[in-house]
C-alpha cells in the first residue's frame, strides 16, 4: 500500500524573523508568540505542545500535552506519576517540548529537564480541575493495559457516588512536573524552504547565546 505525498507542498510567506527584531530572553520571546497566536484566534488550544520523551525502552516516544502554567523558572504541566511519560522522565529527565501554530507558520522547540513541582504546587493545581478531571486521576491507572472501557467507566460511576458532595483528594502518584529550557529554537517559515530559525542556548543561569541557524 505506496501513497506518495510529493504534492502535499505549501508556501510559507505569513512573517519573518529577525536576530536584531528578537527579545534577548527566550522567555520573553516565547511570551510574545504565546499571546500572538492566542490573540489571532486561528489556534484552537494555542497551550497543547509535543512533550518528547527517552522511553525505558530506549526509544523516544512524542504525545500532545497541555502547558498549565510557564514563569521565569520553565514549562509546567501535570500528570500520573506513574504514566509511560511520568516514569520515563523519572529515568531520564532530559525532555523535549514544541508548539506548532500552523496558521502562524510558526514553531517553537523547546530542550530541558524536567523536575517533579512542589507537593503544595501539586495539590493547588489539582484542586483548581472540573471535579470531573479529578475523578479521571483517581480512575485511571495511565498507561497500564486495562480489559475494556466499561471497566473505566463503572469505576467511575462508582467515585461519582462516593465523592458527591465532599471533595477529591489529590492522588499521591498524580502532580506536575517543571521543564527547565536549556535550548530554545523559534522557527518562523519563509518562500522556497529557506526557513527563519533562531537558537537560543544557555550559558549559564543568566546568559543566553543567540545563533541563525541554516533551514
Amino acid at each position: 500500500m505506496a501513497k506518495e505525498l510529493h504534492n502535499y507542498r505549501k508556501s510559507y510567506q505569513k512573517g519573518a524573523l529577525s536576530v536584531k527584531d528578537i527579545d534577548a530572553n527566550p522567555m520573553q520571546q516565547f511570551q510574545r508568540w504565546f499571546f500572538e497566536a492566542k490573540e489571532s484566534n486561528t489556534v484552537e488550544e494555542v497551550n497543547a505542545m509535543t512533550l518528547t520523551t527517552i522511553g525505558v525502552d530506549g526509544f523516544p516516544k512524542g504525545r500532545v500535552v497541555l502547558l498549565k502554567k510557564y514563569d521565569e523558572n520553565g514549562f509546567y504541566f501535570y500528570t500520573n506519576y506513574k504514566s509511560e511519560k511520568g516514569i520515563s522522565i523519572n529515568k531520564n529527565p532530559n525532555v523535549s517540548i514544541s508548539f506548532f501554530w500552523p496558521a502562524l507558520e510558526r514553531q517553537i522547540i523547546i530542550k530541558g529537564v524536567a523536575n517533579k513541582t512542589s507537593e503544595e504546587d501539586s495539590i493547588n493545581y489539582f484542586a483548581s480541575r472540573p471535579k470531573g478531571s479529578q475523578l479521571g486521576a483517581l480512575v485511571s491507572p495511565q498507561s497500564d493495559v486495562i480489559a475494556n472501557r466499561e471497566e473505566l467507566e463503572n469505576s467511575l460511576k462508582q467515585l461519582e457516588e462516593k465523592f458527591i458532595d465532599i471533595e477529591v483528594p489529590k492522588p499521591d502518584h498524580w502532580g506536575g512536573f517543571l521543564i527547565s529550557p536549556l535550548e530554545f529554537e523559534f522557527w518562523q517559515g519563509r518562500p522556497n524552504r529557506l526557513h527563519d530559525r533562531i537558537r537560543y542556548s544557555l550559558k549559564n543561569k543568566l546568559d543566553w547565546k543567540i545563533e541563525r541557524l541554516a533551514p
